[in-house]
């Protein structure tokens, strides 16, 4: 989950010197994978009724450096990202959902993972959908972050042997994909 979050940073250009928000009860991986790619994170509260991420206190975090919002849907909980989205869309802010710990659930109808730019899922063995080590999963539905996902987890290659760019090796084993 942590580089899965990590990679959809980097996919959709944030970096030093950005703002990302996100919830100040989330697990502090999702803190992490923001100040992997050299963004300040900035916690906001949250709604005392759903314990997801305040809307409004999102409205009120953003600034001239914010760059994206990390809802967290948690225990099967999902945000509200119908208001997010918009509030996203008004502002020009990626959403990168955290859906760690939420396979399955779904807002309104719809599963978690499907309503941002692009989302973070775990397959850690304590989680809701678990593999025998670390894994994780980025999904998107934008063609614009697919193909540099692709080169962000395979060493920056498009092509076999040629690397353009500087990266890692975030894919997951063959064992741990089925």
């Amino acid at each position: 989950g942590t580089d899965a979050l990590r990679l959809a940073m980097l996919a959709a250009g944030i970096g030093a010197g950005d703002e990302v928000i996100t919830q100040a009860n989330t697990y502090v991986a999702t803190v992490y994978a923001i100040d992997s790619v050299g963004a300040k994170p900035v916690l906001v509260d949250v709604d005392e009724e759903t314990m997801m991420i305040d809307v409004d206190a999102v409205r009120k975090a953003i600034t001239g450096r914010t760059e994206a919002i990390v809802p967290v849907h948690l225990y099967g909980m999902a945000a509200n990202m119908e208001a997010l989205c918009v509030l996203a869309r008004e502002h020009g802010l990626v959403v990168i959902e955290d859906a760690s710990q939420a396979h399955g659930a779904t807002f309104q109808g719809r599963h978690v993972g499907s309503f941002g730019d692009l989302a973070g899922f775990s397959f850690y063995p304590g989680k809701n959908l678990g593999c025998f080590g670390d894994g994780g999963a980025v999904t998107t539905n934008d063609e614009k972050y697919i193909e540099h996902l692709h080169m962000l987890r395979n060493l920056g290659q498009k092509v076999k042997y040629y690397h353009e760019i500087k990266v890692w090796n975030c894919r997951l084993d063959t064992l741990q994909a089925v």
